[in-house]
């Protein structure tokens, strides 16, 4: 127990990731006295391990498959050197001055806002400290992330097992690498991994990889990976310590066993709720004891908690979780008044090569679709990448409503998609507007004109000044 004095203040903010630092500058902005509690401080998720690591090592990828493919162009460096140990070091370096760049903000935050322990409800709006304390708030706002699923047959087979929360401290390049779960995570680090020499084997449970939408796209995201690594699908492994390693059986057609160096485990990301003692809280909980919410206002039910980002396992990325953070912050100020936030369409990235981007509303009965095929894209045989799709949806009047691709360039592609979904814009608009020539924006020009077919809309001068397709 401690002799310090219990605290209040008018919004307690539990987690200081990307949601939470929104949340607490939100509610400070809407004139709350605010508190943020972490135990550790340490910085974002996506800084630490998440997002800018996993872009580092990517990175590093992306340098070792350029020089190995120069040769298309006439250009001969050589084999690339592989240097594990100094690629691993730079992930380590650059990962941590992004990191030290999220700390710098909570200097910023005004004196005692900072709380350094660990939070657990006591009753709906008061909660208990690590260090002994009670904190009385006039609302909460849950934002204590996610973290990474380790399933019971890989808990206890010591450091080979490995985690994107693990990974990047290795100090050289694994030997050789299985990767279980084909998702976002396990697909970006697999490719990764592959193409720096690295023998990648990924095993997932079932037949999709990274949650992709419609079956042309997976298919193109299904070669193009397939290229780095070896994918076994519609798999149960078993693993067990080996002499050397991590010795993995797996079922199905392709069944098998092989030793591994290191097992990557990427089964997914959780909310990270344990220990916050719910059960006190008050909040109805789903059959996964994750708060129930409103999405538009964060609010959990009628009470005055609110939930953000990872931890409410909804919209699991960054944007997202910023966005949710600061609704969650305004409207823990001003509670019992509560105001529904702007939420942007669906909007995912997987930074594979070629990329996978999905964009709102997915294929489905009465969605109009437009295709694309990257196969022939003019600006992608110039860079000998000539490879992928993406398929833009329609509703009948010609508005897009989402999209789906893989193919070259396809993160800043669906950047301009998303954003013309959220702008209401049609395939007709679209057109309108300048293509440069040749860039890879030219490709969307197909599906945007399928879509003016379907949906009698006017296909407007096509601006291509008699240019073949894949000129």
């Amino acid at each position: 127990m401690t002799d310090r004095p219990d605290l209040t203040c008018d919004v307690a903010v539990i987690g200081a990731g990307t949601a939470g630092l929104a949340a607490e500058r939100a509610a400070r902005k809407a004139g709350a006295r605010t508190l943020l509690i972490d135990p550790e401080f340490r910085g974002t998720l996506c800084a630490n391990t998440g997002c800018m690591p996993s872009k580092l090592l990517i990175a590093a990828a992306h340098a070792a498959h350029a020089s190995r493919r120069a040769p298309v162009f006439g250009v001969r460096p050589g084999t690339p050197v592989i240097d594990g140990p100094a690629v691993m070091a730079r992930v380590r370096a650059e990962r941590d001055r992004f990191v030290a760049f999220t700390r710098e903000g909570l200097d910023d935050l005004p004196q005692g806002t900072m709380i350094r322990a660990r939070a657990r409800f006591v009753a709906p709006t008061r909660l208990a400290l690590s260090d002994g304390r009670h904190v009385q708030a006039g609302a909460v706002v849950i934002a204590t992330g996610s973290t990474a699923l380790v399933p019971g047959p890989f808990r206890d087979l010591g450091p080979r097992i490995l985690t994107n929360e693990t990974v990047f401290e290795l100090p050289d390049l694994p030997a050789s690498l299985a990767v279980i779960g084909g998702g976002p995570i396990g697909l970006e680090l697999a490719q990764a991994m592959g193409r720096l020499g690295v023998p990648v084997t990924l095993f997932d449970q079932g037949d999709r990889l990274g949650k992709a939408r419609g079956d042309a796209v997976h298919d193109a995201l299904r070669t193009a990976v397939a290229r780095d690594i070896t994918l076994c699908l519609g798999v149960e492994t078993t693993p067990e310590p080996a002499d050397d390693g991590i010795r993995i059986a797996w079922s199905g057609a392709s069944q098998g066993a092989q030793v591994f160096s290191h097992v990557l485990v990427a089964t997914g990301r959780p909310p990270n709720l344990d220990g916050l003692d719910l059960e006190t809280s008050g909040l109805a909980l789903d059959d996964h004891g994750t708060p129930v919410f409103d999405r538009l206002t964060m609010q959990c039910g009628d009470a005055a908690v609110f939930i953000a980002g990872d931890a409410d396992a909804d919209a699991t990325v960054l944007h997202e979780a910023s966005t949710e953070g600061a609704i969650a912050g305004r409207n823990a100020a001003t509670h019992p008044d509560v105001t529904p936030g702007t939420r942007s369409p669906a909007f995912a990235l997987t930074f594979t090569d070629p990329p996978l981007a999905s964009i709102g509303a997915g294929p489905g009965d009465g969605v109009i679709r437009g295709h694309s095929d990257y196969g022939s894209q003019g600006r992608a045989r110039t860079e000998a990448r000539a490879e992928g799709v993406m398929t833009i949806h329609a509703d009948a009047q010609g508005r897009l409503i989402g999209a789906d691709l893989c193919c070259p360039g396809a993160e800043h592609l669906a950047h301009l998609l998303a954003w013309a979904v959220q702008s209401g814009a049609t395939a007709s608009g679209l057109l309108e507007m300048p293509f440069y020539h040749p860039t890879l924006e030219e490709g969307m020009k197909a599906a945007l004109r399928q879509i003016c077919r379907e949906t009698s809309q006017p296909e407007p001068d096509s601006r291509d000044f008699g240019l073949a397709p894949g000129a």
